[in-house]
């Protein structure tokens, strides 16, 4: 049981983020993308960039004067040695009354360059300890970090067992608009958004070769050349769950480190880690499907250096259709 309502929480959480999305909108309004876009330092197989610093420190404060009222686990890039903070300082993990796990700016690189809105993530989950995981998030939020070209940005949020929700809000005027989100209700993939990420060079090929066979399996490729599926490489993971949890994308997989176990890499190049991933609660209360790579529920431990690999469907026919068929390809499996 979480300490507080979960209306409460929410409302903490809403405000922390829209401070972080003020931070980096005037950032981008007064600094310059070269700027903004120099390297400080590699933190635990990702790269921090100028942009990230101040926004690492705003969530900081915030969360040390939070933590005067309750005691709680802050699990977040840059924060330690190995991403769990203990607040206040000095207090035990074990008197910890809920974890807290936050990536301020997902989606950095697209950011920085103001090319396309970044997202700031959160989810809460009880002290469970080390063993505490994705599936253990009861409250979610996700906030919008527009570019300086947009005046609307959303917010979503779930609680367990209580469906998703989104508000939209007028950064000229301050007016919002309630939604409720809502994947795609189509039955298969074709004239539709649907991709496998693979956004950087690692393991590019193989992501790449996988994605058509797939594609071709389902017979979602038009042999006369006209495209049947469309694709969209956001590099953001939380703008992924966006896009699929609003009805943008049908199907989005992110594997990097399937493909990079099938390479035999040494290392684990840059993929999702759980606080990429906290907001997956989100989809699935608004009726979307996210799994792991062999079709179970995510249930990776929140340690900042864990990878993860993802499937999201936007909706029970579309994950009949298509799971089979990519756990084959996967693992020679066909059954859930």
């Amino acid at each position: 049981m979480l300490p507080y309502p979960a209306d409460t929480l929410i409302r903490r959480v809403r405000a922390l983020h829209e401070q972080i999305r003020s931070e980096v909108r005037a950032q981008l309004l007064q600094y310059s993308a070269d700027w903004l876009a120099q390297a400080t330092e590699s933190a635990d197989g990702d790269t921090q960039f100028r942009i990230d610093v101040q926004v690492e420190k705003l969530l900081l404060q915030f969360c040390q004067q939070w933590a005067q009222e309750m005691p709680f686990m802050l699990v977040a890039e840059g924060i330690s040695e190995n991403g769990w903070l203990p607040l206040p300082h000095g207090t035990d993990i074990d008197q910890a009354q809920f974890i807290m796990v936050v990536d301020p700016i997902d989606g950095t690189r697209m950011i920085m360059y103001d090319k396309r809105s970044a997202w700031c993530l959160t989810g809460i989950a009880p002290n469970l300890g080390r063993q505490t995981t994705l599936a253990d998030i009861e409250i979610a939020v996700q906030t919008e970090l527009p570019t300086t070209r947009q005046y609307l940005a959303d917010t979503l949020w779930a609680v367990r067992g209580q469906g998703a929700f989104g508000e939209r809000q007028n950064l000229l005027d301050g007016g919002t608009t309630s939604f409720r989100p809502k994947p795609s209700s189509a039955n298969d993939l074709r004239y539709g958004f649907a991709s496998i990420a693979n956004f950087f060079p690692d393991g590019k090929a193989w992501l790449a070769t996988l994605e058509e066979d797939l594609y071709r399996q389902l017979g979602s490729m038009d042999v006369r050349g006209n495209p049947l599926v469309f694709a969209d490489q956001y590099l953001s993971t939380g703008g992924q769950i966006y896009e699929l949890t609003v009805g943008h994308d049908r199907f989005i997989a992110d594997l990097r480190p399937v493909a990079f176990r099938q390479l035999g890499y040494a290392g684990m190049p840059l993929c999702a880690h759980p606080y990429d991933i906290c907001t997956e609660l989100i989809a699935r209360e608004a009726g979307a499907i996210i799994t792991d790579e062999y079709g179970r529920q995510l249930r990776t431990p929140l340690d900042i250096r864990e990878p993860v690999a993802w499937v999201g469907y936007a909706n029970p026919a579309l994950r009949d259709l298509i799971e089979p068929v990519l756990l084959r390809l996967l693992h020679g499996e066909t059954e859930r």
